[in-house]
């Protein structure tokens, strides 16, 4: 694709300005961090202000072949319109700028669709590559704008089960706290940031272990990218096993101990409700018998 850009559109940011024609501006900021992109033949950065007559250049990536059996998965639901899998921990959801190895779209390669991004498609929600659980897909443009539809709206019900470290002091509560890029650690989420979203997250004691730690049932009102791992941390708790928010190894944990539970809404096609449970992965299990009673 070769676009040359045009005097209303001078001092935009260069992924601001490829934001239309490559349907998103996460799109447009992973080509051109991958070097997708050139502006004038030479590689700028998505911060880059473009000028009227420059020309840009966008160099699509091939589409990654399928490997399935690189990537297991079961599935819990699955008509003409919806899948629903169990992501196993370890697997990215789709492919981007950083990921290498095969994703959870490559393998689905054929059997999910719609939306704008062809490097993910039917995509309607994500996993951390080291959550695991219930992810709803979309097999159809018109299930993928639907399911959109009632996500913006509020209308899919995630729940998570969720060990954290300690014992939060209520046996339910509300996190109300907007989530954006930390303010010195790029690659992390945080509650301290210059570009904050809205983000609230409900949680409901299940279990305690003494005063070590609680098993929490926890619901998302909002999705922002690590969201019950930061609203977690930021009230003291955060989730078992978290390399990034938490402590590695913690209860002798491999991964943070965080699985999507349950997942429910309206069918797209036919209205009718989905409620879907997914039990405790083998893996998680041992951290809970090693808890004192």
């Amino acid at each position: 694709m070769r676009l040359e850009v045009e005097t209303p559109h001078a001092g935009e940011r260069l992924d601001a300005y490829l934001a239309g024609p490559l349907g998103s501006r996460s799109r447009a900021q992973r080509l051109i961090d991958a070097g997708f992109v050139r502006v004038d033949g030479c590689a700028r950065p998505k911060n880059h202000r473009v000028a009227a007559g420059e020309q840009v250049e966008i160099q699509e990536p091939e589409a990654p072949a399928a490997v399935p059996s690189e990537v297991p998965f079961a599935v819990a639901y699955e008509d003409d319109a919806v899948l629903v899998v169990e992501k196993p921990p370890g697997v990215v959801v789709h492919g981007g700028a950083g990921v290498s190895g095969s994703t959870l779209v490559d393998a689905l390669a054929g059997r999910i669709a719609g939306g704008p991004d062809p490097e993910r498609p039917g995509v309607v929600h994500r996993l951390d590559r080291d959550t695991s659980g219930l992810l709803v897909l979309a097999r159809t443009k018109e299930a993928y704008e639907a399911l959109q539809r009632a996500m913006a709206r509020r209308e899919i019900e995630r729940e998570y089960l969720a060990l954290v470290e300690g014992v939060p002091p209520a046996r339910a509560g509300l996190v109300d706290a907007p989530i954006g890029r930390d303010r010195r650690v790029r690659t992390r989420m945080s509650t301290d940031t210059d570009a904050p979203r809205e983000a609230r997250t409900r949680f409901a004691v299940q279990r305690t272990f003494g005063d070590e730690a609680a098993l929490l049932r926890v619901m998302l009102e909002t999705g922002r990218t690590h969201q019950v791992r930061v609203h977690l941390r930021a009230i003291g708790h955060p989730v078992a096993g978290d390399p990034e928010y938490g402590t590695a190894g913690r209860f002798g944990l491999s991964r943070q101990f965080l699985h999507a539970h349950r997942l429910a809404f309206a069918h797209p096609v036919s209205g009718e409700r989905v409620d879907l449970t997914s039990p405790l992965p083998e893996d998680l299990g041992p951290a809970l018998e090693g808890l004192p009673p």
